[in-house]
C-alpha cells in the first residue's frame, strides 16, 4: 500500500520530478535545483523513509509500492529523473504509470544493481556489508556508501563533502527504509520489462562508476529500442550532477529540455 509524501515544487516551465538516491534525501540535487528551476517546474520528492519524509512508510516497503507513492503525487506528462536507487523507481513508475511520464532520465543507475554471472553490478558482498553495518553505525555506514559513490571521480572528497552539506539539512533517514532500500538494490531485476518503455529513455552514466558499471552503455544500445539513449561521462563517477555539474546541465538540456519543449 502506498502512503502521502510531502513534496515541494518551485520555478516555472514543463513538469521535470527528481528522485533522488538510497541514504540522501532531494536536498542532493541542491547543486542544479537553480539551474533546472529556470526551465522546469521542479517537484523535489523525499523517497519514503527519506529526508522529509523519513516517518511516511509504505508497507511492505518494496519497490512496486515506492513507485505507487511517487507516482500519485505525478502531474500528468512529466519529465521523470531518477538516480541511483531513485532511478530504479523511476523505471517501475514508466512501466506500470506511462501515461504520466512524457520522458525518463536515468542518472548513474540499472534496471538490475548487483551483480550477477551475465551482469555488470555491485558484488553481493558489498550490500549485505551495508546492511549488516547499518545496525551498528548508521551515520559511518551511509558516509561509508558516499565515499563509494564518489570514488574515481578527481574531486572525490569536494563531491562527499557537497552530498553530505546538500542533505544535512533534512531529517536522518530512518532505518527500516535504509535497510529495505538495500533489499530493493539487491533484488530488484528490470531488464525484460525495459524494451516495453515507448517514450523517450535518456540514460546517463559515468565511467568510473563502481556501482553502477558504464558497461550498461553497451548493454542500452544492444538489448533496447532506439527510444534509448546514453550519455557516459568521462571522467565521472556515480554523482555526475555534482561532480560534473557543467557537462551534466548541458547534456540535460540538449536532450531533455529542447525535446520536451518542441
Amino acid at each position: 500500500m502506498y502512503t502521502t509524501l510531502k513534496t515541494r515544487t518551485a520555478g516555472s516551465g514543463p513538469s521535470l520530478v527528481l528522485l533522488h538516491g538510497w541514504g540522501v534525501n532531494s536536498g542532493v540535487w541542491q547543486p542544479i535545483a537553480a539551474q533546472l528551476e529556470q526551465h522546469f517546474s521542479v517537484t523535489y520528492v523525499d523517497l519514503p523513509g527519506f529526508g522529509e519524509n523519513f516517518q511516511a512508510l509504505p508497507e511492505p516497503y518494496n519497490l512496486a509500492n515506492l513507485a505507487a507513492s511517487v507516482a500519485n503525487f505525478l502531474p500528468e506528462n512529466s519529465v521523470l529523473a531518477g538516480w541511483s536507487l531513485g532511478g530504479l523507481v523511476a523505471q517501475q513508475i514508466a512501466l506500470h504509470e506511462p501515461t504520466k511520464v512524457q520522458r525518463l532520465v536515468l542518472i548513474a543507475t540499472s534496471p538490475k544493481f548487483q551483480k550477477s554471472d551475465d551482469w555488470p553490478g555491485i558484488e553481493p558482498t558489498i550490500l549485505q556489508a551495508f546492511s549488516q553495518q547499518l545496525v551498528k553505525n548508521l551515520s559511518k555506514t551511509i558516509e561509508r556508501f558516499l565515499a563509494i559513490q564518489a570514488m574515481g571521480s578527481d574531486s572525490a572528497k569536494a563531491d562527499i563533502k557537497k552530498i553530505k552539506s546538500s542533505i544535512e539539512a533534512s531529517p536522518q533517514a530512518d532505518i527500516a527504509a535504509l535497510t529495505a532500500g538495500l533489499t530493493i538494490l539487491e533484488q530488484a531485476d528490470l531488464r525484460a520489462e525495459l524494451a516495453s518503455l515507448s517514450m523517450p529513455v535518456h540514460w546517463m552514466l559515468g565511467r568510473l562508476d563502481s556501482l553502477v558499471p558504464a558497461k550498461l552503455n553497451e548493454y542500452v544500445q544492444q538489448h533496447l529500442p532506439p527510444n534509448h539513449s546514453v550519455t557516459v561521462f568521462p571522467h565521472a563517477s556515480h554523482a555526475p550532477f555534482i561532480s560534473h555539474t557543467e557537462h551534466f546541465m548541458a547534456d540535460f538540456m540538449t536532450t531533455v529540455k529542447e525535446s520536451t519543449l518542441k
